[in-house]
């Protein structure tokens, strides 16, 4: 366990960590624990009730907040001919084949923070898995990032498109904006993703279903959510 400097465990004191809080005051105090000198990202991490080992029970899937992320978001597309005549005019950030994957396994670049493709380039993209994987930018047909749409896929990337997956403790991490969005805005971006959580459960997912709900800023402690009722509006 890492060692917790006197700022931290100040911030601590200033709510029950064992408690679980209504959504209003969990988001109001996340953002009164929130003090770095920069504009915090408020994360969620979501504890399902799946065993992600078993295919029919994976949870992935991607969700537009409705007020973004607060991030602007660099998109590297793989594509050729028209397409990628279409993902430059759409504001894609990056946009190759071949020459860009060959950047990234040499040169270990990654200046960019999601991948799209068209369904012929993922021969190439392919060959990017050990690299792309591990970063959770691996394209895929599920979170829309493997598509023949690249304007739509890059105007809801750029207006705030989030992915959620499962990691091996089936449990989502993502973001929910910025601590400036104010409590009114995240609360809106926080009900999007779990409404979208709660739409994907997997039809062989049984008892409860969202088994633990916690919202913390970048630098702080996080604050636990009463799950009872969400997901429901």
């Amino acid at each position: 366990m890492p060692k917790r400097g006197k700022n931290y465990k100040a911030k601590l004191e200033k709510f029950d960590k064992t408690a679980l809080y209504e959504l209003p005051e969990a988001l109001k105090l996340v953002t009164e624990v929130s003090s770095a000198k920069f504009d915090e990202t408020i994360e969620i991490h979501v504890r399902l009730g799946v065993d992600g080992r078993h295919a029919d029970q994976q949870v992935r899937g991607a969700v537009v907040l409705p007020n973004g992320t607060g991030k602007e978001v660099r998109v590297l597309a793989f594509a050729k001919g028209p397409k990628a005549e279409e993902a430059q005019n759409a504001g894609a950030d990056y946009v190759g084949g071949e020459e860009l994957a060959e950047k990234i396994q040499k040169e270990n670049w990654f200046d960019f923070d999601v991948v799209v493709a068209t369904p012929d380039m993922m021969k190439v993209v392919g060959k990017l898995g050990r690299l792309l994987g591990p970063k959770g930018m691996m394209p895929n047909p599920k979170s829309g990032t493997v598509t023949m749409e690249l304007d739509k896929a890059l105007a809801e990337i750029k207006a705030g498109k989030v992915e959620y997956r499962l990691d091996k403790q089936n449990i989502v991490h993502t973001v929910i904006g910025k601590k400036s969005f104010g409590t009114e805005k995240l609360q809106e971006n926080f009900n999007a993703l779990i409404t979208a959580l709660v739409k994907a459960k997997p039809s062989a997912a049984k008892g409860q279903y969202l088994k633990s709900v916690v919202i913390a800023p970048t630098m702080g402690p996080g604050v636990k959510v009463n799950p009872a009722g969400l997901g429901q509006q």
